[in-house]
């Protein structure tokens, strides 16, 4: 039995023995992949060019589309080369960087959906206050304090994860680090430490929902009283995306990381992990750009 200071590498899932199926797997993640780049490196640029949309609203989805880069830039690459070159390989300190920059993108990310929901609120419930609450410098404030609040709670995450005793070997079965796979090789005796890192979470997390639910439940009551068919239009279109990806980004991260045992399987967990770690990158942009007719005006100018 090895333990982590023993360590120097780690061995990720491999998604297929023979050579065409790793051919395969390499073409899919490489199309999703970049397309994720253009999606959100339209996004950005759009939004970085066009003044009309410099506000409080494009400048957290702006912060989204970068969290987005990162969070599928963190796992896909790798995968894909150790799919090109038959490898399955990864160093300790990749293993660790893998964790770090995954988390941290996924919890600022949260972060910033709890701020947008915020923002929606203001703008839809107490309109003549919006420019008040979401000025320049508040928002500024609100993405950093989602951004520090991420790396905190990153660090604690994965500091405290690595300096876990690693005693069942070093394969990871999952095609890229993650922290409920890298406890699975920690010793028996470090559960208090697991539990722990499972309840800091599921507490920070469920704080952030519930503020989301709630800002919800006072954004709906009040669009179902705006007389104009139109205006309650307008309302939801600025409102459901950000809904759909709420929804698409809890539902398959609780169900990556609170699933129960009985219930795991390699290619289930494999599932969900592409599910929450490479669909919402790729299909966000889309889901934001479908309804919002400010970013789809904005985006032909640029080709204009």
């Amino acid at each position: 039995m090895s333990n982590s200071s023993s360590i120097t590498q780690f061995l990720l899932l491999a998604f297929a023995d023979t050579r065409e199926l790793q051919l395969l797997h390499f073409g899919l993640f490489l199309g999703i992949y970049l397309a994720a780049l253009l999606a959100n490196g339209l996004i950005i640029t759009t939004i970085a060019c066009d003044h009309c949309l410099h506000t409080p609203m494009y400048f957290f989805l702006l912060n989204i589309s970068f969290l987005d880069l990162g969070s599928i830039s963190t796992t896909l690459p790798k995968s894909m080369a150790n799919s090109l070159w038959d490898n399955r390989v990864i160093s300790y300190w990749g293993c660790v960087a893998q964790v770090f920059f995954l988390f941290l993108c996924a919890t600022s990310e949260f972060s910033l959906l709890t701020v947008m929901s915020y923002d929606r609120y203001v703008a839809i419930c107490k309109p003549l206050h919006y420019g008040t609450l979401m000025g320049s410098r508040a928002c500024v404030h609100m993405a950093a304090a989602a951004w520090g609040s991420g790396f905190l709670t990153t660090l604690l995450h994965t500091a405290s994860t690595f300096s876990l005793p690693l005693c069942q070997g070093n394969a990871v079965d999952q095609f890229f680090c993650e922290i409920p796979q890298i406890l699975k090789l920690s010793c028996s005796g470090s559960f208090l430490r697991k539990a722990g890192l499972l309840i800091l979470s599921c507490f920070l997390a469920f704080v952030c929902f519930m503020f989301i639910v709630l800002s919800y439940v006072q954004i709906f009551r009040a669009v179902l009283r705006i007389p104009s068919q139109q205006g309650r239009h307008k309302a939801f279109s600025t409102c459901l995306p950000h809904l759909a990806v709420v929804s698409l980004f809890i539902s398959t991260a609780m169900f990556a990381y609170l699933k129960p045992p009985s219930i795991s399987s390699p290619v289930l967990d494999l599932v969900v992990a592409v599910l929450y770690s490479v669909v919402p990158p790729a299909v966000n942009p889309l889901i934001y750009s479908m309804r919002n007719k400010e970013l789809k005006d904005a985006l032909r100018k640029l080709f204009e």
